[in-house]
């Protein structure tokens, strides 16, 4: 995912061995990157896998019954769907 030209707002520090912050900038260096672009989008590419990827949640009985009771419940538009699923993903985008 490209770094959108959105303001950025907030500072992240990290500490990183000398050998990691070299094989960084040279990453960086090889895409013309600055190292924090790259490891912004690195990161934020971890983030949305990790996300993605999570296909076990769990619910108490309350949450189970809404749960349920969304999945069965009609559409109240029938094409709803339709221009859900031709929508781009955020992590697409």
């Amino acid at each position: 995912m490209p770094i959108t030209a959105e303001p950025h707002e907030s500072t992240i520090n990290l500490r990183a061995p000398t050998s990691g912050k070299a094989l960084i900038d040279q990453a960086a260096k090889a895409l013309d990157q600055s190292r924090s672009s790259f490891m912004l989008e690195a990161s934020i590419q971890r983030a949305e896998t990790v996300l993605s990827d999570r296909t076990r949640f769990t619910l108490d009985a309350e949450g189970m019954r809404r749960f349920n009771a969304a999945l069965d419940a009609p559409l109240p538009d029938p094409d709803a769907l339709r221009r859900l699923m031709a929508r781009t993903a955020p992590w697409a985008r």
